[in-house]
């Protein structure tokens, strides 16, 4: 017998006990990294020739295109395990160039279908890809974006420039949500970026919790560190469990599903990192033994699979199929899959 029954219709799961019938609304939330979005065209202070149709990938109307079409396809499916037909409430990303992929990407029928918008805030990095986030405004009313800076706690190279913090701030269920959508520094940069960006991400985190204790606040993205790594579980306090999460720190769901089901969201040398990720505030879980679901609780997470997400055959096979490898082009989506986390909330009778 599954583990959970559940009667869907549209955002509905219907729980049935042996005294009363409650009826509960699910959400889906998301994130992913969508791997060199880029147009073709330069921009102006970017070191994105390489995105160019005479640069190193020939980039050209063509595969831009295609590549268009592929991540939203995988952006419209997110969630449909689930919620068929609605998917994500909101989706956050990494990798995007500018607001003019960010609409040609919403312009794409499967997107468009649902009436998606984005967010984005143009920031410093030199490559010129930022974080953004896309959502469906029947479902998650946004307020206000904010792009708040990385800033250097040592200022080791006063050349360094990455991307911020991207934070919307918004309604979902009737509730206040507020999301940061993160890519920390590579790890060609050495951890101690990424542990810095974790303290900034908490410090930031917990700026907006003085502010409104009662929001519920996912930080998500690319980390470019896993779960176990000193950025999550120490500088952002991300704990693996629900009972080890205090008030000033974070619920991690992914790290258990790195430590104890040896899978991730991407592939190196044959074994698996969990780099996209997204973590939530305590006021979004139900401690051992609690039962409430009168305001948005978290149920659970999921690594979001799909057979046209692998290569499936050569020395790649069974990891993600990207746009490009080793010089040529696959026609594929990311180096990275999808992050998906399902949100409950009980409907007033």
């Amino acid at each position: 017998m599954k583990k959970h029954l559940l009667l869907l219709a549209l955002l509905t799961m219907v729980c049935l006990s042996a005294s009363a019938q409650k009826k509960f609304s699910v959400y889906a939330v998301g994130f992913y990294n969508q791997e060199n979005l880029f147009d073709t065209c330069h921009d102006v202070g970017k070191n994105d020739y390489d995105f160019l149709p005479n640069g190193s990938y020939h980039w050209d109307g063509f595969k831009y295109s295609h590549k268009l079409h592929n991540m939203a396809k995988v952006l419209a499916d997110m969630g449909t395990d689930v919620l068929p037909n609605v998917g994500c409430a909101f989706i956050g990303m990494s990798e995007v160039e500018n607001d003019k992929v960010l609409t040609d990407l919403c312009n794409q029928e499967s997107l468009k279908a649902r009436g998606f918008k984005f967010c984005h805030i143009e920031g410093p990095d030199r490559r010129g890809i930022d974080c953004a986030l896309i959502y469906n405004p029947s479902l998650f009313t946004v307020k206000d974006v904010h792009l708040y800076p990385y800033v250097q706690e040592l200022a080791k190279d006063s050349a360094f420039k990455t991307r911020g913090f991207l934070t919307v701030s918004g309604t979902l269920a009737g509730e206040d949500v507020k999301v940061i959508v993160c890519h920390l520094p590579s790890r060609f940069s050495g951890s101690f970026y990424r542990e810095s960006g974790g303290r900034q991400v908490k410090a930031l985190k917990d700026s907006l919790l003085r502010q409104n204790p009662e929001c519920k606040i996912f930080v998500m993205g690319d980390m470019n560190d896993d779960p176990t790594d000193k950025s999550m579980h120490e500088a952002l306090s991300a704990k693996e469990e629900v009972d080890m999460v205090g008030p000033g720190d974070m619920y991690n769901p992914w790290y258990n599903v790195l430590t104890k089901e040896g899978t991730g969201t991407l592939s190196y040398q044959g074994s698996w990192n969990l780099f996209d990720q997204i973590v939530m505030t305590p006021n979004l879980l139900n401690k051992k033994g609690e039962r409430n679901y009168s305001t948005l609780k978290f149920w659970k997470n999921q690594i979001f699979r799909r057979d046209y997400l692998f290569q499936t055959e050569g020395n790649y096979k069974g990891t993600p199929k990207r746009t490009t490898g080793g010089g040529v082009w696959l026609d594929g989506y990311s180096d990275h899959l999808p992050v998906v986390v399902y949100l409950v909330k009980e409907q007033k009778q």
